[in-house]
């Protein structure tokens, strides 16, 4: 026994030795996996859309909240100040999980056909409420059914709000399947925003896809500015400008002049002098839209307010048509015209 102790050790400590210098292997192994995965499950973020929900909380806010950190949302809820009363702790959830809760109303009535003090009455009960609830005062305010008009834009404004309406409609209040729920949320680009609602389930089965497809178009879950009421990162930055910037040239003068006037839309002509070859910076004011275009060429930044519109050759005076989405009174602004 006595001769075989010393083998026995020494095999021991060798054993020992191997082991270790397997063990730091698979540690660096380890690290060297961590380094390299890191990188490739790092989102890209080369835009920000508006995920938004209406008219909880409900008796299913927890199920959203579920599917929506699943996915790594964070979303803005527009939540009825009777539905935050009647439950407290859901809203305090709501931004417990890294959502933005704001104003839309406090029972869901046509706020359109009340006086001045009825909308100032019920906007600031809704605000008050959320704030006793989750102690942050709402920036944002959706009218419900998107009505809206220059008074209640008013009102909203004097509480502190900016009116957010939305760029596309889910269609999931209107019994639209998941696919095409999935579907219409495709359409959404830099900048927009969506309604969703809280309480149906195929909106949350819907969520999964609708992230993968934005994931695949760089695309990501964002704020929604209180002044511009356009999607920006969640810190409330906005991403570079997508258009080109003007060439250098000369200067010219161009001139805008609102031609025609509807109830929902308006057109606007502008006339451009000094230069046979132009490029002319517009801006809008959210959240009106132009809808259609003329005797130009036009890109956008990535707010979806400022239009940058180039020559092509069909003269010196261009067109477009503007929907108010409940902003009657502005017009648009010429920020710069520059030649060549």
């Amino acid at each position: 026994m006595s001769r075989l102790f010393p083998r026995t050790a020494l095999w021991s400590r060798r054993l020992r030795a191997a082991l270790a210098v397997l063990a730091t292997a698979v540690a660096m192994c380890g690290v060297v996996l961590a380094a390299t995965s890191t990188p490739s499950s790092a989102a890209v973020c080369n835009g920000y859309v508006g995920l938004t929900f209406d008219d909880g909380p409900t008796a299913s806010t927890s199920a959203l909240l579920n599917v929506l950190r699943a996915n790594g949302v964070r979303a803005t809820m527009f939540n009825v100040g009777q539905n935050v009363q009647n439950n407290r702790s859901a809203a305090q959830a709501q931004v417990a999980a890294g959502m933005w809760v704001a104003n839309h109303s406090w029972n869901h009535a046509h706020m359109t056909s009340m006086s001045q003090a009825q909308m100032q009455s019920d906007l600031s009960q809704t605000s008050s409420a959320i704030q006793s609830a989750t102690g942050s005062r709402p920036v944002l305010f959706r009218p419900p059914y998107g009505e809206t008009n220059a008074t209640l834009q008013s009102v909203a404004s004097s509480l502190g709000m900016r009116q957010v309406i939305w760029d596309v409609d889910s269609q999931d209040w209107n019994g639209a399947s998941v696919s095409q729920i999935v579907a219409n949320a495709s359409r959404l680009q830099a900048g927009q925003v969506i309604l969703m609602h809280d309480g149906i389930q195929n909106t949350r089965d819907a969520i999964p896809q609708i992230m993968a497809n934005l994931s695949s178009r760089n695309l990501c879950p964002g704020m929604i500015s209180p002044s511009t009421g356009r999607a920006v990162a969640p810190d409330g930055t906005t991403p570079p400008p997508t258009t080109t910037p003007p060439p250098a040239g000369g200067t010219c003068t161009a001139t805008a002049t609102t031609t025609n006037v509807w109830g929902d839309r308006y057109n606007t002509s502008v006339t451009v002098s000094g230069a046979s070859t132009w490029t002319v910076v517009v801006a809008i004011t959210a959240p009106q839209r132009v809808t259609t275009i003329w005797n130009g060429t036009a890109t956008w930044d990535s707010s979806g307010t400022v239009m940058t519109m180039r020559s092509n050759g069909s003269g010196n005076t261009f067109g477009f048509t503007t929907m108010t989405n409940g902003n009657s009174s502005a017009r648009p602004q010429v920020r710069s015209c520059t030649s060549g």
